[in-house]
């Protein structure tokens, strides 16, 4: 059965999931990259996108995500659409993945950008990675290089940050530096490991 030992890894653009998920991974925990599953299937069904959105999103049989990105979320049909031909067959990959994790009987991530916003995954236990809104404009302006409008209109494209952090089963501050982050992950490795321990 998919998820019995799953968290789900949240939060939003610019948070530091992939930081996070990078850190955690060093202290031993496995985790499922869902962006990267989404990335690979979206390339692999590169026609789907230059039937539906036009050629011009795709080069060299990969798709433009920058380019992509600019239609798709400034226009919700276009979101949908999108969205309503690769969630299935991301969240296929996921369990496929997910059934062979728990096979080790040992909590796992899930690194899932829109959990909440979808909910399309029977998971219990969810960590957030938080920022505040307002640093999280910043990392994403200058990660990206995109003017406050375009940087905004992603950001509020997804659940506000301070609802998903309500809603998490635990909270990883990335409002810091890095050493903070550090620190952040390693108190949350402990409680995981206590988890197990509970079971």
């Amino acid at each position: 059965m998919a998820f019995e030992y799953a968290i789900a890894l949240t939060g939003g653009i610019a948070t530091g999931k992939s930081t996070v998920a990078s850190l955690l991974a060093l202290h031993g925990l496995r985790y499922i990259d869902a962006d990267a599953i989404s990335h690979k299937i979206l390339d692999e069904n590169c026609k789907f996108v230059a039937d539906t959105f036009g050629e011009e999103y795709v080069k060299d049989s990969k798709v433009d995500r920058a380019s992509l990105g600019s239609i798709i979320f400034s226009n919700p049909t276009n979101k949908k659409k999108l969205e309503d031909f690769l969630h299935p067959l991301i969240r296929s990959q996921i369990i496929e993945q997910s059934e062979k994790q728990d096979k080790f009987k040992f909590p796992y991530l899930i690194d899932i950008p829109l959990f909440f916003e979808k909910s399309n995954y029977d998971i219990k236990n969810v960590a957030v990675v938080y920022t505040p809104k307002e640093v999280q404009l910043a990392r994403f302006m200058k990660r990206n290089g995109f003017e406050e409008e375009e940087a905004l209109k992603r950001i509020e494209s997804q659940m506000n940050i301070e609802a998903k952090k309500k809603k998490a089963t635990w909270v990883i501050d990335n409002s810091k530096n890095l050493k903070h982050l550090q620190a952040e992950c390693e108190e949350f490795v402990e409680k995981i490991k206590e988890l197990k321990k509970d079971d």
